[in-house]
């Protein structure tokens, strides 16, 4: 069977990189390759980027994006960089659509974090969210925004789920990563402790004995991580 291959990647600000991989090395990523910023754990490929002029999002790769540009500039501003475009989705993060053919294998290392899930991010507009997302060629998957959440799925397996502000009684960082781990999450939440890396947020508000049962944490460059159990 063909390894499965993602042509995506969560872009990550590195003001202070020798942090940056700190974080990412205690919370058991991988360095793609020695030479490389990009790391990596199960299908969750991550990039740390030490220009100051770095923004937290995702960046897509494919050989033209004209096409896309031209679907999504009635909806926000295009800026052209080097090798591609850069755009901001309604919640405010960054979509890199960089112009090479590229691609990431999925890896068989594993995380101290559980099982990947995806994109997590707060929009105060969500049908203008829904027109952005699908313009990228993501499929609403679940979701409406009469419900207050969207959930979509890009034809290379990267998720996003999207909700309406003060739908989430915790801190919420635009954008965050999220892991869902189900009763595993307390054993998850003690071995995240056990590197010593801040948290920043301890949740408990999903039960009522006062247990935390959810964390957050922050990279040093700004993108969040909810750790839940479901």
């Amino acid at each position: 069977m063909e390894q499965e291959k993602l042509n995506w990647l969560v872009h990550t600000p590195a003001p202070n990189l020798t942090a940056s991989e700190n974080f990412y090395s205690r919370l058991g990523f991988s360095k793609l390759e020695a030479s490389s910023n990009i790391w990596q754990s199960d299908a969750c490929v991550v990039e740390l980027n030490p220009d100051n002029f770095a923004r937290a999002g995702i960046k897509l790769f494919a050989s033209n994006w004209a096409e896309t540009v031209e679907k999504i500039e009635s909806l926000t501003t295009i800026y052209p960089i080097t090798g591609g475009y850069l755009c901001f989705s309604p919640s405010g993060t960054a979509v890199y659509l960089i112009e090479v053919e590229q691609s990431f294998p999925v890896s068989n290392n594993t995380s101290l974090l559980g099982k990947y899930a995806g994109l997590s991010l707060e929009s105060t507009n969500l049908e203008a969210s829904t027109l952005f997302w699908e313009a990228l060629d993501f499929k609403m998957k679940y979701g409406s925004p009469d419900q207050g959440w969207l959930s979509f799925v890009h034809s290379e397996s990267l998720g996003v789920s999207i909700m309406k502000p003060l739908t989430c009684p915790h801190l919420f960082f635009n954008p965050s990563l999220t892991y869902f781990n189900g009763k595993e999450n307390l054993a998850i939440i003690e071995k995240i402790r056990a590197t010593g890396l801040p948290i920043a947020q301890e949740v408990t508000a999903f039960n009522s004995e006062n247990i935390v049962d959810n964390i957050i944490l922050r990279d040093p460059g700004g993108y969040g991580f909810f750790i839940f159990n479901d």
